[in-house]
């Protein structure tokens, strides 16, 4: 048993995705998590930005005494993952794309038509692609889609009518000339607007990124002997930059009024 606390970051809010995820996974958990609000989106940014970043945040975490580093980005996990696990060899680190794409190998026909929708960085990564075709080969047609724009929009909090149109001018066309009938939603503030797209796109299956790797941190905490027996403290959460829509979004995701979270202000901008 470990009741050291989980550390959980990503670019901006979207990793809120995934920590409710895991929250409701394991309760017993304490988690610290750190949001990039200041410096978000990472999607857009150069590999090199995007390690130096995450090389910052992982330090964070570290000083933190943490048992467990979760990347709840896929822009890291696709850029940034093997740099962060050489730089800290004694804490185990899990990024979001490899048990997404377990999921999708495991439950998907060879006859599947698989979307995925991602940043730019991840997309042209080719990660996923290459993960799924590893665990998977029979599995042949995968198609990617650049969404860069809708992260912005999630972080301010945009998901109305608005974020209808992004999501009509991104996936009309690629669902249809793919004929798109398993969507991956690879990016972890994509699962914000889950609702918009299922009731744009009711016969396409989602996958989220943010719900398989909550899976995946239990196994691996069960595997190392490092789950929790109780909790020990409240929640942690950081942010580069403590706007009102950090504020809201972290109410909607989670569930739970700013009085009832411990949300706290961290720059990393070194």
């Amino acid at each position: 048993m470990d009741n050291r606390s989980i550390g959980i970051f990503d670019s901006g809010i979207g990793g809120l995705t995934s920590a409710a995820y895991i929250m409701e996974e394991l309760p017993k958990e304490r988690i610290v998590f750190f949001g990039d609000t200041a410096r978000t989106p990472y999607g857009s940014k150069s590999p090199e930005k995007i390690r130096q970043f995450s090389m910052q945040i992982g330090q964070f975490m570290a000083d933190n005494d943490v048992k467990m580093m979760v990347i709840a980005c896929n822009t890291i996990s696709a850029t940034a993952l093997e740099d962060l696990r050489e730089r800290f060899p004694d804490i185990p680190i899990i990024g979001v794309i490899s048990p997404t794409a377990r999921v999708i190998a495991n439950h998907c026909s060879p006859d599947a038509q698989i979307g995925i929708m991602a940043t730019r960085a991840t997309v042209k990564s080719g990660v996923y692609v290459q993960k799924i075709q590893e665990k998977n080969p029979a599995l042949k047609k995968i198609y990617q889609k650049e969404c860069q724009a809708i992260v912005p929009l999630v972080e301010e909090g945009i998901i109305g009518d608005v974020m209808d149109e992004l999501l009509h001018f991104y996936l009309d066309d690629f669902i249809k000339e793919h004929s798109i009938d398993t969507l991956v939603l690879g990016c972890t503030h994509f699962p914000v607007v889950a609702d918009n797209i299922h009731r744009l796109y009711p016969d396409v299956r989602l996958i989220s990124s943010s719900r398989e790797i909550a899976v995946a941190v239990r196994i691996e905490l069960n595997k190392r002997g490092l789950l929790a027996d109780r909790k020990t403290d409240e929640n942690v959460f950081y942010a580069s930059d403590i706007s009102d829509s950090f504020v809201n979004m972290i109410q909607l995701i989670l569930g739970e009024d700013r009085d009832k979270l411990n949300i706290r202000f961290k720059n990393l901008d070194l």
